[in-house]
């Protein structure tokens, strides 16, 4: 359970139950209900009432802290099965129900759904301290964790014993009882905060939007994305005209194709601002409350800032290292910023316009450039990108490459008309179910992301995993085929890949189980499944167009080959300020922060190009403001990076290329489909012979390998 984490959370916090769970589970409440149907039981999801959710996870919290309560006074000495194969069975009825309410927080927020996540927020954040500072049920798990070698665990059932006892040690099972009150009510303050973040930025993210109206709005803005904002309007009770919405896939295509440079302004300003407009819904205050408490909590957990608390527990192990490898790549990536809006001020100077280079402008001229040196228009690109025909062709790769079959499942219970069901096969054999929630919609957070709704184990029977990906395509107009960027195909495998690692789990335990990994290892699997996007036996399968059904010619995927490397400055830059502030603000302890001040400074001093933004300013970072998740963690998808484009080689060497049967093989069983039972280091040498050579990301970038 990503849950099993036991949400880092006080008992005096928790409030009582309205009925215990047997009681309210006999009364047909169905968020509490054991999964029932095929494929070992599936989401009630047509059952769902918002309204039963604030009861619903009291009772489930209740339920929790009894089987607890069970395994910590238990007089009998220690084990392996009775206390930590023991809390691996407990929870499942909160499991069930935090499935739903995830679901429906970020998928189907509405103001009922927003006060029950704000009432509820410090309740969770408390259930999970309530059981993190047990400190009988620590001194059983200690036990069984000194005793380890002497009983004869096994390497997966050592791993999971160490696990447990680490994230207690981690969460201040060690401290003296007014630090433990102490954290517990940091992280209930936190929770709090976290609901509250991602409230403003849903917020600006669903009220702000522009509707244009006149053909001179729309110049330069090609059919499909002229199709897609008329939908967005029509949807918003505006017929006959043209919204663009305030999130990353209405605003980028805007911002590269729209010839209204006052009106990129406006959508730039107005997407980069979110959580940032000194209103009801502004951000930076809710992140200097985050911060300071942050740091206040890994002062009491011993550790120097919130950062090293993080990353002990990561691959990178440290911040420096971190900050080491990130500060390797950023010279060469702002060199290339400016090699880029050189060529780009070029065609502006050339056109007489008086334009000089704005942030608002680099998609725009960007594409520029493109047509001109490599010839390609993407535009042109999108026309062969069909988002069902790319779907199929991700399920393609996975039947080819790891011998998984996507079968369409109809008449299952789904939480909105627009989800999809597939049954995954491999062998023969049930390996799980996929579900897949394509477009966005009022309510739905932005961005594209994978869930497990359950997790594969086989600890006391087989259980098969479910997983989901979630989009924001905008959905076009009825009987139109959805068009979507190369960015956002490979958004679209990126994503497939996290399903993937899901699916193919083959683990005992489920808090070992499919993603449950470190941050900077859990985007390499997803990562290299980007890899198969642009190959020729995909593209000649699934980029048809949307007209002709023609495979994309030749010479088409050739120049998108050639111009791989185009915009890499962007792309890296981008990212790489919004890892670095993430890095620097957790770094700076407990010192008082005005995060636009503090933002602007730091890029300042790291010599930011003027031209661009973060990818993700302070105000509107869910990743690192939304939950604990990220923070101090953003660097993550550069380290994850340099391990799959060195992965990616590995196919490239092979005979067979990114088909390549033994090296897919080494992929699965090397770190695939062994979740958290190994050492990640370790896993991936056993994978690739070798530790990651960042060589290999250099290269793909088009960076100069030093």
């Amino acid at each position: 359970m990503d849950r099993r984490m036991f949400m880092v959370v006080s008992t005096a916090a928790l409030g009582a139950a309205t009925l215990p769970l047997p009681a309210l589970a006999a009364t047909g409440a169905p968020l509490l209900a054991p999964w029932t149907g095929p494929y070992g039981g599936v989401p009630a999801f047509d059952k769902v009432q918002v309204a039963e959710f604030a009861p619903a996870l009291e009772a489930a919290m209740a339920e929790e802290l009894r089987e607890v309560a069970a395994i910590a006074d238990n007089r009998a000495a220690p084990t392996f099965d009775n206390t930590i194969a023991a809390l691996e069975r407990s929870g499942q009825a909160l499991d069930r129900v935090t499935t739903y309410y995830g679901i429906w927080g970020g998928t189907l927020s509405t103001p009922e759904m927003r006060a029950v996540e704000t009432a509820m927020a410090p309740k969770l954040a408390a259930h999970g301290d309530a059981i993190l500072q047990n400190a009988r049920l620590f001194q059983r798990i200690e036990a069984v964790y000194e005793g380890r070698e002497a009983a004869g665990l096994t390497p997966e059932q050592s791993r999971l014993t160490w696990r447990y006892w680490n994230r207690f040690v981690r969460a201040g099972a060690k401290l003296d009882p007014a630090a433990k009150a102490r954290v517990a009510q940091i992280n209930g303050e936190l929770a709090q905060a976290f609901t509250t973040f991602s409230q403003n930025l849903l917020a600006d993210e669903t009220n702000y939007v522009l509707y244009l109206k006149t053909e001179a709005e729309l110049r330069g803005l090609p059919a499909d994305v002229r199709a897609a904002a008329a939908a967005a309007a029509e949807e918003r009770g505006r017929p006959g005209e043209f919204a663009i919405l305030n999130t990353r896939s209405s605003m980028d295509p805007f911002l590269t194709y729209s010839e209204r440079r006052d009106l990129r302004e406006k959508v730039w300003r107005t997407y980069y601002s979110r959580g940032d407009n000194g209103d009801a819904h502004d951000n930076n205050g809710v992140i200097q409350t985050i911060l300071k408490l942050r740091a206040e909590r890994a002062k009491l957990l011993g550790y120097e800032t919130h950062a090293h608390w993080r990353l002990e527990d990561a691959m990178a192990k440290t911040p420096e290292a971190a900050m080491e490898l990130m500060l390797r790549v950023w010279p060469a990536a702002t060199a290339r910023v400016a090699e880029e809006v050189a060529e780009m001020q070029a065609i502006a100077d050339a056109e007489k316009g008086g334009v000089k280079i704005e942030p608002w402008d680099y998609r725009f001229y960007a594409e520029k450039v493109r047509a001109a040196r490599y010839d390609l228009d993407m535009n042109e690109v999108k026309a062969y990108l069909q988002l069902d025909k790319l779907v199929d062709g991700m399920f393609w790769v996975a039947s080819d490459v790891f011998g998984m079959d996507f079968q369409p499942v109809t008449g299952l219970p789904v939480y909105h008309p627009d989800v999809r069901v597939w049954e995954v096969r491999r062998g023969g054999e049930h390996l799980g179910l996929f579900y897949f929630d394509p477009y966005a919609r009022a309510g739905k957070r932005s961005g594209a992301w994978m869930n497990a709704y359950r997790s594969q184990q086989r600890m006391d029977q087989t259980i098969t995993p479910i997983v989901s990906n979630n989009s924001n395509f905008v959905k076009g107009a009825p009987g139109q085929p959805v068009l979507i960027s190369w960015d956002d195909a490979t958004t679209l495998f990126h994503e497939f890949g996290h399903a993937i690692h899901g699916l193919l789990s083959n683990v005992t335990y489920p808090s070992l189980s499919g993603t449950r990994v470190p941050r900077d290892y859990v985007e390499f699997p997803s990562q290299v499944l980007e890899a198969w996007l642009p190959t020729r036996q995909v593209l000649n399968r699934f980029a048809l167009h949307h007209v002709t059904g023609e495979p994309m010619p030749q010479e088409l995927s050739d120049k998108i080959e050639r111009a791989s490397t185009f915009r890499q400055g962007f792309e890296v830059t981008e990212f790489m300020a919004s890892a670095l502030i993430d890095m620097k603000l957790h770094l700076a302890g407990d010192a008082d922060i005005d995060p636009d001040a503090f933002e602007r400074e730091e890029l300042a001093k790291l010599g930011m190009p003027a031209e661009l933004p973060m990818r993700h300013r302070t105000p509107q970072f869910a990743h690192i403001f939304s939950s604990d998740g990220y923070s101090a963690g953003y660097y993550s998808y550069l380290w994850a990076e340099v391990l799959s484009q060195d992965a990616t080689e590995a196919f490239m060497e092979a005979p067979g290329g990114m088909y390549d049967q033994a090296v897919a093989q080494r992929l699965i069983a090397h770190v695939l489909s062994v979740g958290d039972t190994v050492d990640q280091t370790q896993a991936y040498r056993a994978f690739r012979g070798r530790d990651a050579d960042v060589g290999a990301y250099l290269r793909n970038k088009g960076f100069p390998v030093t």
